[in-house]
């Protein structure tokens, strides 16, 4: 299959389908969510450090890579701690009063819709050069990338629409909102091959700024969700589930090897 083609499809999955299937999460009940965030979280750790950070380290310097990522995870928190002070900013009452919507266990704060869109939009544009990243690297490692983001990409976009609705948007318009931000993976994956396909000694630093993505998604926005469930049995089935995940990446690496 030719580079940009698997691109746009691993886009749309990333994008297209994530929502669809979040589509069908919700419909079918919260109990799939946990299920669905444990397993995100395995499938991102294994991308990270099974596909993403190996393939970096082999085309670049363990110094190049390592800093590189190092940057990323300070650029990723910095990104989230602005639209978090952009809200705040914004708001005409004291943080302290801020809603919040629980949903399966994760709280959601009560932002503005158009915050959601920019931000969410900022992140799935950095998925979609992921993408666009690991398929000009690698055919299996645009797989193995492709899996994790859509197996993130579905609880955000339950939690996406958990927060519009509650701050106010009826479900065609949250639907809407969502789909909106999801194109943006798309035009990440296309902005990515222009730019990446004629530059492979850029390709290092990329892989790793998005495995400092993926990595900063499982650590602070997924991971800290599963401890609010401490019973033995929740800790048992949550690490079978990452450890599914992480199975999953590395089964479709090997089955993926040439």
């Amino acid at each position: 299959m030719p580079t940009l083609a698997a691109i746009i499809l691993g886009c749309l999955a990333g994008g297209t389908l994530a929502l669809l299937l979040a589509a069908g999460t919700l419909a079918a009940g919260a109990r799939w969510i946990g299920w669905l965030v444990s397993f995100a979280v395995g499938a991102l750790l294994g991308a990270v450090f099974l596909d993403l950070l190996p393939e970096a380290l082999q085309h670049g310097s363990v110094d190049r890579v390592m800093t590189t990522m190092l940057v990323g995870l300070l650029a990723f928190f910095l990104l989230e701690k602005f639209v978090l002070w952009r809200h705040a900013h914004d708001a005409p009452f004291d943080e302290s009063d801020v809603p919040t919507h629980h949903h399966d266990g994760a709280e959601f704060v009560g932002r503005p819709g158009l915050m959601i869109v920019i931000g969410n939009s900022v992140h799935n544009l950095c998925d979609g050069i992921a993408i666009a990243a690991s398929f000009i690297a690698d055919y299996k490692l645009g797989v193995a990338t492709t899996l994790a983001i859509v197996s993130h990409a579905v609880p955000q976009q339950v939690g996406d629409f958990a927060v519009l609705r509650h701050t106010g948007y009826g479900p065609r318009r949250a639907f809407s909102m969502n789909a909106l931000t999801a194109a943006a993976t798309l035009v990440g994956g296309l902005v990515g091959y222009a730019a990446l396909a004629s530059m492979q000694q850029v390709l290092p630093t990329v892989l790793a700024l998005a495995a400092a993505s993926l990595l900063y998604v499982a650590v602070a926005d997924l991971i800290p969700g599963l401890h609010r469930h401490v019973a033995p049995e929740h800790t048992v089935q949550q690490v079978a589930l990452i450890g599914g995940g992480i199975a999953t990446v590395a089964i479709l690496g090997f089955l993926l090897e040439p």
